[in-house]
């Protein structure tokens, strides 16, 4: 399933793609359902369960993220849109802190 993250997900490097099925997304269809803000929080969290799987999602994660979802270029979601995402990443971490579990992977709750 590694290898196929480039379908799975165009537009995005493979270690991102690898990082988003970590935590459970395995389809553009399910990250567009969740958004840039839930998948981000999921792989987080994905990485803090299971340390073994080495994930370091940073910010520039989400930024592609958004930018796949969007189809805006990364660079002008920062410059455009940084603040008012970080903000909906702040309260979503903040107003999401219970998580259920659904096949083995946190997922957060709406």
């Amino acid at each position: 399933m590694v290898g196929e993250t480039k379908i799975l997900f165009p537009g995005i490097g493979k270690k991102s793609g690898e990082m988003l099925q970590a935590a459970g997304i395995t389809s553009l269809a399910q990250l567009r359902e969740f958004g840039s803000i839930a998948a981000y929080i999921m792989v987080k969290r994905a990485a803090k369960i299971n340390t073994s799987l080495n994930l370091k999602p940073s910010l520039n994660f989400l930024w592609g993220l958004e930018s796949l979802l969007t189809g805006i270029h990364w660079r002008d979601i920062v410059k455009n849109h940084r603040t008012s995402l970080l903000l909906a990443l702040e309260d979503a971490e903040k107003n999401s802190p219970c998580i259920v579990m659904k096949f083995g992977y946190p997922i957060v709750n709406s």
